[in-house]
């Protein structure tokens, strides 16, 4: 959101998951590049301007935990990206 813009979080747990659903008001992303945003080095950015690490990252500290990552809403205005991760049981903590 290069321009501004909002960013919403929101949680919730249930099952035994935390949720966490983060969405933008930004530019959004396209069908095609949603198969390939947690591709590492994937980038629609200009040269010199981002290294396509960032969802690559988040997507392997996401799975590494024992959760998901996915893009939940596609389209030309915003995105909604959602984590789930397992909660730690009763008698880990």
């Amino acid at each position: 959101m290069s321009e501004g813009g909002r960013l919403d979080i929101a949680t919730r747990t249930g099952d035994g998951i935390v949720i966490v659903e983060v969405t933008d008001s930004g530019s959004g992303i396209s069908k095609a590049d949603a198969k390939r945003i947690f591709d590492p080095f994937f980038t629609t950015k200009p040269t010199g301007k981002g290294t396509g690490l960032g969802l690559a990252v988040c997507y392997g500290v996401v799975t590494t935990h024992g959760g998901t990552i996915e893009l939940s809403r596609i389209g030309p205005q915003g995105s909604t990206f959602t984590v789930k991760l397992p909660l730690p049981s009763k008698s880990s903590s």
